[in-house]
């Protein structure tokens, strides 16, 4: 993302399952066939175009490195994320924290602070945990 190429509300998205991917510093390939197949099959995703992906992943990766670019990165993301659409990326976020199987006490903060940042109530947070939780179980 360079600073003339705006943050559309899919790229927020897209930026905010990179983030919660690299929370606990292993990107897992699990966890990045559920965010190429959410971009590629979601119709929140529709006409995203997926060729964005590198640089907004860049960009979360950059900001993840400074001190206070957790912070910047959800000043981001609620700038231009709908709040109608704020579960929506709470649930994306879930669902990649479960791809793997397990969720890491890292990502669990991530998930956390998403809540917190994105105010999420914590019933619907809770309905939204259970549903990704049992997607994502194994026999």
């Amino acid at each position: 993302m360079t600073p003339d190429a705006a943050m559309t509300g899919q790229d927020a998205l897209a930026a905010l399952m990179v983030a919660v991917s690299a929370s606990d510093e292993e990107i897992r390939t699990a966890e990045l066939v559920k965010i190429s197949n959410s971009i590629n099959n979601l119709p929140v995703f529709a006409g995203y175009d997926a060729d964005r992906l590198p640089r907004v992943s860049k960009m979360v990766f950059d900001l993840l490195e400074q001190e206070d670019g957790l912070e910047a990165l959800f000043g981001l993301i609620r700038d231009a994320l709908e709040e109608r659409l704020f579960e929506t990326a709470y649930a994306l976020s879930c669902d990649v924290a479960a791809a793997d199987g397990s969720i890491k006490d890292t990502e669990a903060r991530m998930l956390e602070e998403i809540r917190y940042e994105l105010d999420i109530d914590r019933l619907h947070a809770a309905a939204i945990e259970r549903g990704s939780r049992a997607r994502h179980m194994t026999i």
